[in-house]
C-alpha cells in the first residue's frame, strides 16, 4: 500500500488532538460500539464482578516499605477506590488485622478539593524521623503530576510549603528546607522527551522561579536528574543526565562543582555508603582487563573517585544465568538471578578482605522470589515475596544471618487444581532457542482456547507471577495462559536485549511469530483458538503480529499501544526510546522500521483477525493517537476492529479498580468470544 505520510499526508492526523473535541467524540464514539457488543452478556457481568472482587480483596497482601520505625502502604479497595496513604508498625503489620494510622485520605482529598486525583507516591524526609513528604498527586492518572509538600505528624499538607504545578516533574529531598526540583519551568525547559532539561536547588521560603540552576542538559537528551545520598557518614549529592534511554552521565557534586564519574555511560551504576557498584551493560576494559556485558562490579567509591580503579568482580554471567537486579541492606548485598527465567538469590558480604558469598537462607526452591524491600539505612532485614503462575503470593521478613519468617499469605483466588506449569523453548528464525511458559491442564484433553502474552524490550524480563484476575477470568474458565520471553528483555541479561534493538528489531517479532507456531506444532492449541495480549511496547508487538502474522492468530488484544512508528518520536515521550527502536527522522533507520511499523503497514486486502485496541485518554507518556488512528484506518479498510478508550487513567489505562475491572472484563469477553474452537483464524 502506499504510505500515506510518505506522501506527506496523514488523513487521521486529527485524532492526534488528545481533547479535541472531534477527536473526543469520535472516542466515544466508539466505546458505545464496543460496549454495545461486549457488555451485554451473562459472562461479561460475571467476568467483570469476578475481576473485581479480586482487585478489592480485604485479605490481599498489603505490601509496605520501611521508614524509620513504621511500614507504610497504599491501599486501594471498594470503600476507597482512590486509596488510601497509611502506615503501621511491625508488630500490628504480623497481626491478621493490623491497626493502621491513616496519613492521607486521597478519596476524601479528591471530594474536598473537587479534583480527579490519583496517587502517585510521596518522597520521604530523611534524616529527621521522615516526618514530611513531598507528595505527587496526578488529575486522571496522567504522568504529570502536582507536587505538594506533606506533614506526616499533622497528617495534612503544609500551608506554605513546597508546591510545583502540574508538570512531569522530580523532586528529592536535601535537607528539610532544601530540595532538588527538575520540572516544567518554561518555554525550553524541557527536553524533546518532555521531561525536565534544567534541575535546580529550591531553598524554603523563596519563590520556585528564584530556584538556583544546578544543571542544564541539552534539548536532546532525555532528561535530567539530581539527588541527595543521606546515608549517615556518607552524604553525597548527584546529578545524572540521562542522554539516551539507556545511556547516561553521572556527577558528584561537591560544593558548586560537578566531577564525573568514569562509568561507562551505559551501565547501571549505584553507590552505598563506601561502594560503587557497576552493572555492565557492555564490555568494558580497564586497565588491561576485560569485563563482560551482564557483570556486576564493585569498588570503594573515594578510591575511585581518585583515579584507583581498583574492581572486584561480584557477578559475571553465564548462557543461562544473568544478574537481574541487587538490593543493599545496611551491611549486605543481595543478588537476584535468572537461570533460565527462574531465580536465585545470593547475599553478599563486603570486605574485609574479600567479598563472601553464600545463598540467602531459607528461600523456598523452584519459585519466583523477588526482594520486595531493604532497609539500607538502619538495619539487615528484608522482605521477600514468592510465587507461581499457580502460586498465590508468600511475604516473608528475615535479617541477613537469620531465618525467614511468613508475614502475610495471600488468597488462592481460582481452584488450580489439575493446573500444571511447564517450560519450553521454541527455535527462531535464525535458530534461536526462545524460552516460553505454559500455564493450563495437566492433562488436555485436546487443544483449547490460548491466550500468548510478550513484552520483548527494554531489557524487562517476564517472570512468573499469580494474578488473580487472569486465574479467574482465564485459567478457571479453562483456557491456557503463555508468556513468552523474547529477545530485547532481560531474561538473560543486556546482551538478550542488545541483540534485538533497533536495526535487530525484527527478532522480537520472529521470536513472537516462532513460540506461536510451536504451541499449534505441540497441539496446546489451534491457530483458530490462540489469542495474544501485549501492552506499551507489547502493544506495538501485538500491532506487527496484526499486520505481519496475521494468519498465525484468532483474536489480538493491543494496549496502549505504540503504532505509527513514523512520528512515534514527536508525540509525548516517544523521543526517549529512540535508542531501543531507532530515529524515523534518519533514512537508513527509517528503512528497517517501516517494515514493522504497524499503521504504515495496514492493508485492506489481507485478512486479518478480529482485534481490540484499549488506551487511555489520560495517557500522556504512549499518545493515545497511536491506537485512535489505527483504528480509523482498519475501520476504513473493513476489519473487525473494536476500540476502548478510558477517559482518563494514564498508562495503566486505569486510574481505579472499577475502570481496572471494566478493562478487563472487555479484554476476557472479547477473547472469549473470538475464540472459539470453530471460529477461522483469520477473517477480512
Amino acid at each position: 500500500m502506499s504510505d500515506a505520510h510518505d506522501a506527506g499526508v496523514d488523513p487521521y492526523l486529527w485524532l492526534e488532538d488528545v481533547t479535541g473535541p472531534a477527536a473526543l467524540d469520535w472516542a466515544r464514539e466508539r466505546n458505545a460500539e464496543t460496549l454495545g457488543e461486549l457488555s451485554g452478556s451473562a459472562r461479561f457481568a460475571e467476568l467483570r464482578t469476578e475481576i473485581r472482587q479480586v482487585l478489592d480483596a480485604d485479605d490481599r497482601i498489603p505490601y509496605v516499605g520501611r521508614r524509620a520505625g513504621y511500614l507504610y502502604n497504599f491501599w486501594q479497595d471498594a470503600a476507597h477506590p482512590r486509596g488510601l496513604w497509611r502506615r503501621t508498625t511491625l508488630a500490628e503489620y504480623r497481626r491478621d488485622q493490623p491497626d493502621w494510622d491513616v496519613l492521607l485520605d486521597v478519596d476524601a482529598l479528591a471530594t474536598g478539593e473537587d479534583e480527579n486525583w490519583v496517587w502517585k507516591g510521596a518522597t520521604m524526609l530523611r534524616p529527621g524521623g521522615y516526618r514530611r513528604a513531598l507528595v505527587q498527586l496526578s488529575r486522571g492518572g496522567a504522568d504529570a503530576s502536582v507536587v505538594r509538600e506533606f506533614d506526616v505528624a499533622q497528617r495534612g499538607f503544609v500551608a506554605d510549603g513546597f508546591t510545583v504545578p502540574e508538570a512531569k516533574t522530580d523532586v528529592g529531598w536535601i535537607d528539610a528546607d532544601r530540595i532538588y526540583v527538575g520540572t516544567d519551568f518554561g518555554p525550553g525547559s524541557l527536553t524533546t522527551s518532555g521531561y525536565p532539561r534544567l534541575v535546580k536547588e529550591w531553598r524554603r521560603g523563596t519563590p520556585l522561579s528564584e530556584a538556583a540552576v544546578v544543571y542544564e542538559g541539552k534539548p536532546d537528551d532525555v532528561g535530567v536528574h539530581a539527588f541527595h545520598d543521606p546515608a549517615e557518614g556518607f552524604e553525597r549529592d548527584f546529578v545524572v543526565r540521562n542522554i539516551e534511554f539507556f545511556r547516561s552521565e553521572w556527577y558528584l557534586r561537591t560544593g558548586g562543582d560537578l566531577v564525573q564519574l568514569a562509568v561507562p555511560p551505559d551501565a547501571i551504576v549505584g553507590v552505598h555508603r563506601e561502594w560503587l557498584l557497576i552493572q555492565t551493560r557492555s564490555p568494558w576494559a580497564v586497565d588491561g582487563t576485560s569485563y563482560p556485558a551482564g557483570a556486576l562490579l564493585a569498588a570503594r567509591f573515594d578510591e575511585f573517585l581518585a583515579g584507583r580503579q581498583e574492581l572486584t568482580t561480584l557477578f559475571e554471567p553465564d548462557a543461562h544465568t544473568a544478574l537481574s537486579y541487587h538490593a543493599w541492606t545496611r551491611g549486605y548485598l543481595i543478588l537476584n538471578m535468572l537461570h533460565d527465567v527462574r531465580s536465585q538469590l545470593t547475599v553478599l558480604t563486603p570486605p574485609g578482605e574479600r567479598w563472601q558469598r553464600a545463598a540467602l537462607a531459607g528461600v523456598p526452591e523452584y519459585t519466583q522470589t523477588d526482594v520486595v524491600d531493604t532497609d539500607p539505612y538502619d538495619s539487615d532485614e528484608y522482605m521477600l515475596v514468592s510465587s507461581g503462575f499457580i502460586q498465590p503470593d508468600t511475604l516473608r521478613y528475615g535479617q541477613v544471618g537469620g531465618g525467614l519468617e511468613v508475614l502475610k499469605q495471600a488468597p488462592a483466588f481460582f481452584d488450580a487444581t489439575g493446573l500444571a506449569v511447564r517450560q519450553f523453548f521454541a527455535t527462531s528464525a535464525d535458530g534461536t532457542a526462545v524460552p516460553y511458559i505454559v500455564v493450563g491442564p495437566e492433562h488436555p484433553a485436546g487443544p483449547g482456547p490460548t491466550l500468548l502474552t510478550g513484552y520483548g524490550g527494554f531489557e524487562i524480563s517476564l517472570t512468573p507471577s499469580y494474578s488473580g484476575v487472569i486465574g479467574r477470568a482465564w485459567l478457571a474458565r479453562g483456557g491456557t495462559y503463555v508468556v513468552a520471553n523474547l529477545r530485547g528483555g532481560g531474561e538473560y541479561g543486556p546482551q538478550w536485549h542488545l541483540s534485538a534493538i533497533k536495526e535487530n528489531r525484527h527478532l522480537v517479532y520472529e521470536d513472537f511469530a516462532a513460540v506461536a507456531a510451536d504451541l499449534v506444532t505441540r497441539g496446546i492449541t489451534t491457530r483458530a483458538q490462540l489469542g495474544i495480549e501485549g501492552g506499551s511496547n507489547g502493544g506495538l508487538l501485538m500491532g506487527v503480529m496484526l499486520t505481519r502474522y496475521p494468519e498465525l492468530f484468532g483474536a489480538i488484544v493491543s494496549q496502549v499501544p505504540l503504532l505509527d512508528m513514523r512520528r512515534y518520536n514527536e508525540l509525548l515521550a516517544g523521543a526517549s526510546w529512540m535508542a531501543e527502536y531507532g530515529d524515523p527522522r534518519e533514512p537508513a533507520e527509517w528503512d528497517y522500521l517501516r517494515p514493522f511499523s504497524p499503521y504504515q503497514n495496514a492493508a485492506a486486502g489481507r485478512p486479518y483477525p478480529p482485534v481490540l485496541f484499549i488506551t487511555s485518554t489520560r495517557d500522556d507518556r504512549v499518545h493515545p493517537g497511536h491506537a485512535r488512528k489505527m483504528v480509523a484506518r482498519l475501520r476504513e479498510q473493513g476489519h473487525d476492529v473494536g476500540y476502548y478508550e478510558n477517559i482518563e487513567g494514564g498508562h495503566g489505562a486505569a486510574a481505579d479498580n472499577e475502570q481496572r475491572a471494566l478493562k478487563w472484563a472487555l479484554v476476557f469477553e472479547f477473547l472469549w468470544e473470538r475464540l472459539a474452537a470453530d471460529r477461522p483464524a483469520a477473517n477480512g
